[in-house]
């Protein structure tokens, strides 16, 4: 059986769909406070509420964040409202935001 190109992409194009963490709106938006800021590491520590897509109750932990742009507008003591996912197989902020 000979496979066409385009069945071929279409099947890349699958495969890198599936891996793909889910994106902002499909994720759960989770209520946290900043501990630690780890710029050089590209990882903050944050004391959260239970994070439902990881199936992870209330703790504090360090994840790795998606974007290091987002570690320099972030300091202990910040409220914030984030979304994690696993991404290359570490849990990660793939977006926060300070609470209002």
């Amino acid at each position: 059986m000979r496979i066409t190109r385009s069945a071929q992409a279409i099947a890349i194009a699958a495969v890198i769909w599936a891996a793909t963490p889910a994106i902002g709106a499909e994720l759960p938006s989770v209520k946290g406070e900043i501990t630690k800021v780890d710029a050089s590491a590209g990882k903050l520590t944050i004391k959260h509420e239970p994070i439902p897509n990881l199936e992870m109750d209330a703790m504090t932990m360090v994840f790795k964040a998606a974007d290091a742009a987002m570690l320099a507008v972030l300091n202990p003591g910040d409220k914030v409202n984030f979304q994690a996912d696993k991404v290359n197989g570490q849990i990660t902020i793939v977006k926060v935001e300070k609470a209002k």
